[in-house]
């Protein structure tokens, strides 16, 4: 009868590690799924959010009530106020985005990224060649702010400004009919920002690949050691047999 195979204690001991290695993986794999379907969970939301009819913002509305919204705002732009959000970038121009106050009917502001304009320092800009009217109506987009790193902050910029100020910012969407500024500057508005899966699937392939690479590889790797072992141990058996004849 053929002897059964022996694995060598530290072979043991490296193939618990490995299969310890592997089911870590297995459980971040396990983790990037239920972060998928958090995400499209929340995403689903705020598609069903954004599919409501424009909110009206008015001094009343909370920052809650306006994320993710599609909202409208009435009233006149305070350039005097306006702040840049500098080193933007957009398809690979460097530039800034131009955030202005609205002042609404009573009393209050918001925030309107009313989009983006060419800067080859990314940093000055000819502020009043963008200007586009006093009196607006702007669809847009509820975002909290800062939206990134150098956005304008609703926050900080409160205490400095003469009126009641929003806590989120406007994001202005684009227009089939865009009013262009007298000096033929345009700004361009940002999209809407995509919903999208993120990287948490291919995350999920990845650590669940490297389970299976792991497993597979340090079976294999067992059993190599232990088929070599046996071959020693049947060289040298063979070889006292023959000193003994």
């Amino acid at each position: 009868m053929r002897p059964k195979r022996r694995i060598d204690r530290r072979d043991l001991a490296g193939l618990a590690v490995a299969l310890l290695v592997a089911a870590a993986c297995i459980r971040l794999g396990v983790w990037q799924v239920d972060r998928l379907h958090q995400r499209r969970e929340r995403n689903a939301v705020l598609l069903a959010a954004r599919a409501r009819p424009p909110l009206e913002v008015e001094g009343s509305l909370t920052a809650a009530a306006a994320r993710d919204r599609r909202l409208q705002a009435r009233g006149v732009y305070d350039y005097a106020r306006e702040r840049l959000w500098r080193a933007r970038s957009y398809q690979g121009v460097p530039g800034v985005d131009l955030v202005t106050p609205l002042r609404l009917a009573d009393g209050a502001a918001v925030l309107v990224d009313r989009g983006w304009a060419p800067s080859p320092d990314a940093y000055h800009v000819d502020q009043p060649a963008y200007r586009e009217g006093d009196s607006a109506v702007v669809l847009g987009l509820g975002m909290l702010g800062p939206r990134a790193r150098g956005d304008v902050d609703p926050a900080r910029l409160r205490d400095s400004l003469p009126y009641p100020l929003l806590p989120f910012v406007l994001q202005q969407f684009p227009s089939d009919s865009p009013t262009a500024p007298r000096s033929a500057a345009v700004l361009r508005r940002w999209p809407i920002p995509e919903l999208s899966d993120g990287p948490h699937l291919s995350y999920a392939i990845q650590w669940f690949s490297f389970a299976v690479i792991i497993v597979v590889g340090s079976v294999a790797l067992a059993r190599k050691r232990a088929a070599e072992a046996e071959l020693e141990l049947g060289g040298r058996g063979r070889g006292t047999i023959n000193a003994l004849s």
